[in-house]
């Protein structure tokens, strides 16, 4: 019984959530190339008027 409770919680232990910042990253990287591009073809479009 005592080996069982010790196993469950070394298990609990070991599954930990996976970093994301990898994942951040690469999502701030593509909504800075969209805001760099829409700010590109906005003033493109304002220097036509």
């Amino acid at each position: 019984m005592a080996q069982t409770q010790k196993s469950e919680i070394q298990d609990e232990k070991v599954e930990k959530e996976p970093t994301l910042l990898g994942a951040f990253t690469a999502v701030m990287i593509v909504g800075l190339f969209i805001i760099i591009t829409w700010a590109g073809v906005f003033i493109l479009f304002n220097q036509r008027f």
